[in-house]
């Protein structure tokens, strides 16, 4: 018991003394007769140096000593030349701390103009040549002088704009890949085209999972410095992928246009990019795949084509004809002033330059007949200006299906449907007309009917039935996926799925029976219902989702593209945009807050 007693006795000893709490000491006003004042933080501050002691420095003593030692000129001084000086200091402070907030707030202000121009497409120096002088006008006219002055120390240089430009641009795309890593599959859309500089630039797109609905954004724009072959264009892409920490294994849609660096089956892109990424399924653009079917046409029809270009062309190609031309439908009254030039590279060139010509037949023929020229004799042939006008319905036709084809938020089976649709509608054309049934074609019917009985149509049709007959096999050429058995994913809820394993058979019988489900198909998108189901149905929606992610036309690549000509101009032949692409294109926001906090605010420069 004893030894127990010396022990406990011993340990008690041993413990360390408990930790005394620092006195914090307090401010007397008197102190002031020292040249001292305080701090928000019980801290004593010279009024005449303004440097802040210890707290355990105030002391009247230490006070003194600092007065003597370091301002000895001032030991007589009564206590009211020290209010004088503690009043300079607190007003110092002030416009320091006032200084600092208006600081900030043009840091902010510098980004938001910075974004805006890069949003419209703007040079970098319209900011200090054109934004900043109006809007010191304003403030001058509107507010007064000082508002004006203030908006001078906003920093609105060249420079510090394209700075701010490729901060946010950084920031976006750091947003960008860290929600392509949370999301279990992604898809690339991607395209090359040449700028005004002769640059070969590849501008690719990215769609992902995003807060449970399919998103989709620009990846990347980047030049290509050599050659534009597969392998070239695999490096690159593959350099980014590896570069941002993103997985090939959890890509599983590419599409890309028909050119051989894209779909050769050994060094074409798709091929590489399936040795990386096994879940990749390439798709041939379907825009690009209807611009093609419509490529091959009956002589005839043909030749109608290429002597309707070479009218436009006599007339548009000369300045002289065209304004002459346009001074004449000014004269007659007519809904247009002016032809279209024919493209061959846009889409829906055709379609709109036929269209164009056909209404103003009556004034071409009048101007080719005053300038003596010999094609004005094609606006004198009946069934030139019959097959003219069937080539007007067919290509409005064909620029419909081109219109459905674009856009946003698509996918395969979709569009893959209204293939379909317009190939069924080319069946019933063909009947019809092959008939001597031209209802369909407005203006073809419109033109027969004006012209009477005067008039045999009948080798048109035969020709027109052929054309349509053509344009059916084409279709099937070009357009030769079947997606029937994916019709489950299009409606879970009719279409059987007999394809499927066991397993995801009697998953879908469930999702059938549950008629929560049935209101929620009928009232969101596709993609957003089979996205709200993965947590319950993972086997469907996993399938769903390698079906409905996978980009189904280059549209965005080709709207990018636009973009991009605007951006780089032949003033701006040098710039690299990337930076202010991706700020145009983007559908993310640069957190511009984040941006200013990790800055030290500065004035105008």
């Amino acid at each position: 018991m004893e030894k127990f007693l010396v022990r406990t006795t011993t340990k008690a000893a041993d413990a360390p003394p408990a930790a005394k709490k620092p006195k914090l000491r307090k401010y007397d006003e008197a102190y002031l007769q020292f040249g001292f004042t305080v701090t928000a933080n019980q801290r004593p501050q010279c009024v005449v140096c303004a440097e802040v002691l210890a707290n355990d420095s105030m002391k009247p003593c230490k006070l003194k000593r600092h007065l003597e030692t370091k301002h000895a000129d001032l030991t007589n001084k009564p206590v009211d030349y020290f209010k004088r000086k503690l009043d300079g200091l607190n007003q110092q402070q002030s416009t320091i701390t006032m200084h600092s907030t208006v600081s900030k707030q043009c840091l902010e202000a510098s980004y938001a103009v910075a974004k805006r121009i890069a949003k419209l497409g703007k040079p970098h120096t319209i900011a200090e040549t054109l934004i900043l002088p109006a809007a010191q006008d304003l403030c001058k006219i509107m507010i007064g002088e000082s508002a004006a002055a203030k908006l001078g120390t906003v920093p609105m240089s060249n420079d510090t704009v394209a700075r701010r430009i490729a901060e946010m641009s950084h920031d976006v795309r750091e947003q960008l890949i860290e929600l392509i890593k949370n999301s279990p599959y992604y898809a690339l859309q991607l395209d090359e085209s040449t700028d005004i500089a002769g640059q070969a630039q590849l501008l690719t797109y990215v769609r992902y999972l995003r807060d449970k609905v399919i998103d989709e954004d620009i990846l990347f724009c980047r030049p290509l410095q050599s050659r534009t072959t597969g392998e070239a264009i695999f490096n690159v892409l593959d350099t980014f992928i590896h570069d941002n920490g993103l997985a090939w294994d959890r890509c599983v849609g590419l599409c890309t246009d028909g050119a051989r660096a894209m779909t050769g089956r050994e060094r074409g892109l798709a091929a590489r990019v399936q040795q990386v990424a096994p879940l990749v399924k390439w798709t041939h653009c379907m825009v690009h795949r209807e611009a093609l079917a419509a490529k091959k046409m009956p002589v005839l029809l043909d030749s109608v084509l290429t002597q309707a270009v070479q009218i436009i062309n006599h007339i548009k190609s000369r300045p002289l004809n065209s304004r002459l031309f346009g001074v004449l439908c000014q004269e007659m009254g007519s809904g247009h002033e002016q032809l279209l030039l024919h493209t061959e590279v846009r889409w829906l060139s055709r379609g709109r330059v036929l269209q164009r010509l056909y209404e103003l037949r009556g004034e071409v023929k009048l101007f080719l007949t005053e300038i003596k020229s010999d094609l004005a004799k094609h606006l004198d042939d009946a069934m030139w200006l019959a097959s003219l006008s069937y080539l007007v319905d067919v290509f409005d036709r064909l620029n419909g299906l081109n219109l459905s084809l674009q856009g946003r938020e698509t996918h395969v089976l979709l569009l893959a449907d209204r293939v379909d649709a317009f190939a069924q509608k080319l069946d019933l054309w063909r009947g019809r007309i092959s008939r001597g049934n031209c209802d369909m074609f407005p203006s073809l019917a419109d033109f027969i009917s004006d012209s009477g009985t005067s008039h045999d149509f009948s080798s048109l049709f035969q020709t027109a039935s052929e054309h349509l007959s053509e344009l059916k096999k084409q279709f099937a050429l070009y357009f030769t996926e079947d997606y029937r058995s994916f019709a489950w994913v299009r409606d879970p809820f009719v279409c059987a799925a007999n394809d499927l394993s066991i397993d995801m058979q009697e998953q879908l019988i469930e999702l059938k029976s549950d008629r929560r489900l049935q209101q929620l198909f009928s009232s969101c998108p596709l993609s957003s219902f089979w996205v709200a189901l993965m947590q319950e149905y993972p086997q469907l929606c996993d399938v769903a989702l390698k079906i409905l992610l996978p980009f189904a036309s280059t549209y965005l690549c080709e709207a990018g593209f636009s973009k991009m000509t605007a951006l780089k101009t032949k003033y701006r032949a040098r710039a690299q945009i990337e930076d202010d692409l991706r700020l145009c294109l983007s559908n993310i926001e640069p957190r511009i807050e984040d941006l200013c906090k990790a800055k030290q605010a500065q004035v105008s420069h």
